[in-house]
């Protein structure tokens, strides 16, 4: 019966993942075999409303999971696994872009530049410290007050069976997304190809631009990893699911991709600008900014690609626990963006 597993993934989301399926197999064998005995007693096929009344004795979802969590104390054992959910979604969003955010202040402001690498990480520690604490503390307030008042209404018991979201398929990839990243990638390798492998970008009689010698690398392995990052989108295409290795290919190319470019960011790229009726002074000052700006990107690059690659490690984990992760979206817009 659907509705009864919608009911227990419900269930199973506010589960710790340790015990997640002994206690889901615990609850189903017992919802199927009251639904048996209910069968019985009337003397036909259960409707989805006879179902969903069964559903309602048992309580809502998040009632039923905090039956089987451990009893908490400031944030009771109802709210808790809400509490520790917000929390990690709070750290996310917020941690996560703060530091992203004064890595860029820190990096093109001149007046927040560390005098030493000790004073840039200490900066970034007493910061980011900060911010954590006072996310951790305003969470951690405002459950506590809903605890205190708000559960007194008992507006988690106000749920209705229908409302339970549908099945999801574990690690399950849209076709249309992998129809998009095929697309795009493909032109990206065509238009690659025809224009960026050469350290000579511009050649005409009024515009002469060249790059450093180590582009003619990094272009070559950009068309690699392009035409790896194809096929496994071709491979999801065809077999629509996360496999260990295709997570593990991605997980590789995306590595090796954000380590590169961060590279490329190092080392003063453009080695020629020469533009008809400018001095080669004002060309070597325009040179020099341009080499300025990428490695003033560094620490841009860094943090995108070490959360995008903490993207593909945390996709492996779900892969072999089974269990749908909504953010692989995310790596996939960065990775096409990047190249672009």
């Amino acid at each position: 019966m659907e509705l009864i597993e919608r009911y227990l993934q419900a269930v199973g989301f506010w589960l710790p993942k340790a015990q997640r399926q002994d206690i889901l197999d615990e609850l189903s064998e017992d919802i199927r075999s009251q639904a048996e005995d209910k069968e019985s007693e009337l003397g036909r096929k259960l409707t989805d409303a006879d179902v969903e009344g069964i559903l309602k004795q048992r309580g809502s979802p998040i009632m039923v999971a905090n039956r089987y969590l451990p009893q908490r104390h400031l944030i009771g054992p109802v709210l808790f696994p809400i509490y520790r959910l917000v929390l990690k979604m709070a750290f996310l969003f917020y941690a996560i872009p703060w530091l992203a955010v004064w890595l860029c202040i820190s990096s093109y402001i001149p007046s927040y530049h560390a005098q030493t690498p000790g004073d840039f990480i200490v900066g970034a520690l007493h910061g980011l410290w900060m911010v954590v604490l006072y996310t951790f503390a305003s969470v951690t307030f405002g459950f506590a007050v809903l605890e205190k008042y708000a559960l007194k209404s008992g507006f988690l018991e106000k749920w209705n069976p229908r409302n339970l979201p549908a099945l999801r398929a574990a690690n399950r990839i849209k076709r249309s997304n992998s129809i998009t990243e095929i697309v795009a990638l493909v032109v990206t390798c065509i238009w690659w190809v025809s224009f960026m492998l050469s350290p000579v970008m511009v050649n005409r009689p009024d515009v002469r631009i060249v790059l450093a010698p180590a582009w003619r690398y990094y272009s070559w392995w950009i068309v690699a990893l392009i035409a790896v990052t194809i096929a496994t989108s071709f491979l999801n295409l065809l077999r629509p699911y996360w496999t260990c290795f295709r997570a593990g290919m991605r997980l590789a190319t995306d590595s090796i991709g954000w380590g590169m470019f961060a590279w490329l960011c190092k080392t003063n790229i453009v080695a020629e600008i020469a533009v008809r009726n400018v001095s080669p002074e004002k060309t070597l000052q325009i040179t020099n900014a341009i080499n300025f700006w990428m490695e003033r990107s560094f620490p841009i690059i860094v943090v995108i690609g070490v959360i995008i690659v903490a993207i593909d490690v945390y996709r492996i984990f779900r892969v072999k626990e089974g269990v749908s992760f909504p953010l692989f979206g995310l790596a996939s817009i960065c990775r096409i963006s990047i190249t672009l």
